[in-house]
């Protein structure tokens, strides 16, 4: 993070509860959407972070009582997750992370919750003191959550305050979506992206914004795509750093026009990920056995996610070079806190098993691309272009999988640039 940034970020987090009331005085302005009615489960209810105590207890004496297995053989990480990298990171998880500042730090964000379609959704929704804001979701994948997106709050409300252009801010709304973090589980069939692409919708129309960009990665970015292409009369733009799909229907060549550098690159991320899918199989197909496992076992849980933040991210061997360690925790530890690997990673059986009402074929909203060099697949403009209105595609020079939290300056100001130009 540059310099400019970490003084802004200071400043930010030093307004601590001032900033929390300006903003929510804000919000204050749309009152019949902010004051909850009693009774009414559809009524947007304020939310704070607070685990109880006896949670953390739990989670400290699993983790004092973790049995590791042998070192595979073989360099660090080419079976898994490396074992010396997990014992040291569960040291610290016991001795050395806060959660309780963690808390602290996400709650200085005004936290929400509603009920759409009778599942509880949680979400922040900061809005910029700038009354032209755009407003812009921006949504989550796996195995991510909603804090990714945290440090990319105040730059995007407040530009000004970190050295950008005051035309530039946006109105923030980051979901968690169903089945993560501290959104409901669902408890019926049916959840693919689609359905969730139709619960984000209904959670915009209810904060009131008939107009919004949608910003995503990993399934955020899948999400976003049906988004904008079931509900184009809302999303003024679309914003991905996951840009997937296969060549151009009807060509013979797929790679005809495709520029030599696009083509090593997708065959260079191909060959990188090809022992890195496996998860993808388990989790739609039989997400539930996995689940006792990680849900019983913290150490088990770490490894699972961490194995991705070590494949996933451009870093040096060590994904703390890419990810700061308590980020990585603060992760990891929500998943174990709200119980929900589980529910979590069945969007993946659900996007297998619950065909798409309305499959997208084409998507007419302007989208912009930010490709970053270690992201897990690859897909050539021209292909995307086949898919999506691209009016924006932008080859980053570092970063992998987890934009917001790897390079935030770089994807805030390409999505800076992107919305300028539809304003």
């Amino acid at each position: 993070m540059g310099a400019r940034w970490r003084a802004a970020a200071v400043r930010w987090q030093a307004v601590g509860v001032a900033a929390v009331l300006a903003l929510a005085s804000c919000t204050s302005e749309r009152s019949e959407v902010s004051t909850p009615i009693e009774g009414n489960p559809e009524a947007i209810r304020p939310f704070e972070i607070a685990i109880p105590d006896a949670v953390l207890a739990d989670l400290d004496e699993r983790l004092a009582r973790t049995r590791l297995p042998d070192a595979g053989p073989g360099e660090p990480w080419e079976y898994g997750t490396d074992r010396a990298y997990l014992g040291d990171l569960i040291a610290y998880w016991r001795d050395g992370f806060d959660w309780r500042a963690q808390e602290r730090r996400l709650n200085q964000l005004d936290h929400f919750t509603t009920a759409i379609d009778g599942l509880e959704v949680h979400f922040i929704h900061e809005r910029s003191s700038n009354p032209d804001a755009t407003a812009l979701l921006l949504t989550h994948g796996w195995p991510g959550s909603f804090v990714e997106f945290v440090d990319l709050v105040g730059p995007l409300t407040d530009p000004a305050a970190y050295g950008g252009d005051p035309a530039d801010a946006f109105h923030v709304v980051i979901p968690s979506l169903p089945g993560f973090g501290f959104s409901g589980k669902p408890t019926e069939p049916g959840y693919n992206p689609e359905t969730m692409a139709d619960v984000l919708a209904a959670l915009m129309a209810r904060l009131g914004y008939e107009r919004y960009g949608a910003q995503g990665g990993d399934w955020g970015a899948i999400i976003s795509r049906s988004l904008a292409g079931n509900y184009p009369e809302h999303v003024v733009g679309l914003h991905s750093n996951f840009m997937i799909g296969g060549p151009p229907a009807g060509v013979t060549d797929p790679n005809e026009g495709v520029p030599e550098a696009e083509l090593a690159l997708r065959a260079e991320r191909t060959e990188a990920f090809a022992e890195g899918s496996a998860y993808q199989d388990i989790q739609g197909t039989k997400p539930q056995t996995l689940g006792y496992g990680l849900n019983d076992s913290p150490a088990g849980l770490a490894a699972w996610i961490v194995e991705k933040f070590h494949g996933w991210t451009d870093n040096d061997g060590n994904p703390e070079s890419a990810i700061g360690r308590d980020e990585i925790l603060t992760n990891v530890t929500l998943y174990w806190v709200t119980e929900s690997i589980a529910s979590s990673t069945r969007i993946y059986y659900e996007s297998r098993h619950t065909p798409a009402s309305r499959p997208v074929r084409y998507v007419e909203v302007p989208t912009g691309v930010a490709v970053f060099p270690k992201e897990i697949y690859f897909v050539p403009r021209r292909w995307a272009e086949s898919r999506y209105n691209i009016v924006r595609w932008t080859m980053m020079p570092r970063g992998g999988h987890f934009a917001a939290l790897e390079e935030p300056e770089l994807l805030v100001e390409d999505v800076r640039a992107f919305f300028r130009e539809l304003r």
